[in-house]
């Protein structure tokens, strides 16, 4: 498979998933654009031997082939048109295997740990599965200065807690509980209530507490990037695209009175598009 047709496929594969994120990479010079399609697409690609495993395989098989190919992307010859793509731009962009690595090991706590006792463990899983990527997306754009590593790291972690707050209810289908143990018990609401979809003022006030946690992290994370020089907030409007999406998302959910266990809440094309135009358009002033 030539590089062409390799980076062909990782635009399909982002395309195809209709992610909030696609809407962003949009605004990027195309170079950076397919290096996020490679990096969408591995992370797609590896999430989804977990999350949906073709029928009859094994998820602890398909991470191990994840990371041989990952091995072969940066010390060999990948065969999978994602690694293919991958491999010229973590050469280019001289982007740590290392970033990736944690990645799997991320992906691959879904398959043994199903509860999370503390905070403290679950931000470990967060800064696996999400501020790594921010850390991976740093490299393309073009920033590695310990402040804007100090942005990803808790935008990451802020993403990562709003899509848990949104999916609690579909996680419990899978057996899943990533709302820390410590905080269940804080507020007095049990798994066996979180199993059965009880809305209840205890759950509320739980939610409530889980949603401020979020936007701290937010916070942390704006923090960090009104301190950086105005052409390194540039840099990361991609990013910021993703910080208005996710936060209204986070709005959402607070206004819906925390209605996890329906339909899944979300943004519409069009709604996404529009913040990433203004979010550009704002970036583009004095």
């Amino acid at each position: 498979m030539t590089f062409a047709d390799a980076q062909a496929y990782c635009a399909a594969v982002t395309k195809k998933s209709g992610s909030n994120f696609y809407y962003s990479f949009l605004f990027l010079p195309k170079p950076r654009r397919d290096a996020m399609y490679a990096v969408y697409a591995f992370c797609k690609e590896v999430d989804s031997a977990v999350d949906e495993p073709p029928p009859g395989s094994d998820p602890h098989h398909q991470l191990r082939r994840w990371r041989e190919e990952l091995a072969a992307a940066y010390h060999g010859s990948p065969t999978h048109p994602v690694t293919i793509s991958l491999a010229e731009h973590a050469r280019r962009l001289a982007v740590p295997q290392a970033y990736f690595d944690d990645l799997i090991n991320g992906v691959e706590m879904d398959l043994t740990i199903l509860r999370y006792a503390t905070f403290q463990e679950l931000s470990l899983y967060c800064y696996r599965v999400a501020s790594v990527v921010g850390l991976i997306c740093l490299h393309i754009f073009g920033l590695t200065s310990p402040r804007a590593c100090d942005y990803a790291v808790n935008l990451g972690t802020a993403f990562q807690l709003t899509n848990i707050l949104r999916d609690v209810g579909a996680d419990a289908e899978r057996g899943r509980v990533y709302l820390p143990q410590e905080d269940l018990a804080r507020f007095g609401y049990s798994e066996d209530e979180l199993f059965k979809r009880t809305y209840s003022p205890t759950f509320l006030e739980l939610m409530r507490f889980e949603s401020a946690r979020a936007r701290e992290f937010y916070d942390r994370a704006r923090a960090a990037i009104d301190a950086l020089p105005a052409h390194d907030r540039r840099a990361l409007t991609v990013a910021e695209i993703m910080r208005g999406v996710y936060m209204r998302i986070l709005g959402r959910i607070e206004r819906s009175g925390y209605r996890v266990f329906g339909p899944r809440i979300g943004l519409s094309s069009s709604h996404r598009l529009a913040i990433a135009a203004g979010v550009w358009l704002r970036s583009r002033l004095p």
